[in-house]
């Protein structure tokens, strides 16, 4: 099924722009020193910010290779620029759609189908891999930054118990996905059931026989991929190399914004920080999670954690314009690339006949 192309309109900018205006309002309730944090933005060193923008785009680019190392092996005809603009494209719809968190993923399993790339199951059983990979890394970090942050001097029992219970759900969750991804008769069981429960609801108006087949298929490719996974381990470990190079990048943004602000924060809150609102944002939940979420999170995380507030909500927002609005723009710019260059193209072939 075709996923909705966004198009640039004032309606394309309202889920950010009340993302922008919940967490000043959330700054607000809280009694955030707002002129502090405008004049903390002021001292913030551009060449700084510039490499942090520049890991943004680093960051986007290994997590590129590293999802694309498994779609090779699925013989998925892909080539390093056009799996580029797919992930530009997906974090586009991510920002824009309420299921954020599996949208991106869903548009990219369509754009493979629909250039002829590759089939569905195969493009989400790459993008379901994709996905564990992250979670597994999500809960190391996490793990890594819990074991860190006692020798900074931090030891708040509130925050241990929050965080143990992210690991543990993420681990669970990991888990019981990697288990399902292998039993392929309790996939087709599903889809018959369903099928057969809209058939008895329609009271067989509805023919789905069609949408049965190709359903099955899909379902026949997805677990036949995962078990190619199974068998040769190699892409999965390559993959992962690149998962941890993507999040080198990312954690080096946070990093280098407060130093951006001529601060140095340790890097078990970074690690913590990031995990945390990452593995949040990697749940499929259905939440808006740009809506001002993530902004009140982080400077939640970094104010418990014992940033001064007004640092903390001028480092989230730079942050923000770096993971936010800059894949936004950038996001609008593969959207439109790739839906009008087939256009362009058959125009000029217009026009030379």
């Amino acid at each position: 099924m075709e996923p909705p192309k966004p198009k640039f309109t004032w309606k394309t900018v309202l889920f950010p722009l009340i993302g922008l205006l919940g967490f000043f309002l959330y700054i607000y309730f809280f009694q955030v020193d707002i002129i502090g944090i405008i004049d903390t933005a002021k001292t913030a060193n551009p060449l700084i910010f510039g490499v942090a923008l520049l890991c943004g785009l680093i960051e986007v680019l290994f997590y590129t290779i590293s999802w694309r190392t498994l779609t090779n092996h699925l013989n998925i005809k892909i080539s390093v620029k056009k799996a580029f603009l797919y992930v530009w494209y997906g974090l586009y719809v991510d920002i824009l759609l309420p299921a954020e968190s599996i949208s991106g993923e869903v548009t990219r399993a369509y754009l493979i189908t629909r250039d002829k790339c590759g089939t569905f199951g195969k493009a989400i059983a790459s993008l379901f891999t994709h996905r564990l990979l992250g979670m597994t890394l999500n809960v190391i970090v996490i793990v890594l930054g819990v074991v860190l942050l006692p020798f900074e001097g931090f030891s708040s029992l509130e925050m241990f118990n929050l965080i143990v219970l992210i690991v543990v759900a993420i681990a669970a969750l990991t888990i019981a996905m990697t288990i399902l991804s292998f039993k392929k008769t309790w996939t087709l069981r599903v889809i018959d059931w369903v099928v057969n429960l809209a058939q008895r609801v329609s009271r067989g108006k509805w023919t789905l026989d069609n949408f049965k087949v190709k359903a099955m298929e899909s379902t026949t490719h997805f677990h036949d991929s995962m078990l190619l996974y199974k068998q040769n381990k190699k892409p999965l470990f390559l993959s992962f190399f690149y998962m941890c190079l993507t999040w080198l990048f990312s954690l080096s943004i946070p990093y280098l914004v407060f130093l951006s602000l001529g601060h140095t924060v340790s890097i078990s809150i970074i690690l913590v920080t990031a995990a945390i609102v990452l593995a949040v944002k990697s749940i499929p939940v259905g939440i808006p999670f740009e809506i001002g979420l993530p902004e009140a999170t982080m400077t939640t995380l970094y104010i418990a954690m014992g940033i001064n507030p007004a640092l903390a909500a001028t480092a989230t927002i730079l942050t923000r314009i770096i993971t936010l609005w800059f894949r936004f723009f950038a996001g609008f710019v593969a959207q439109q690339y790739l839906e009008l260059k087939p256009y362009a193209v058959n125009s000029l072939g217009n026009g030379k006949n």
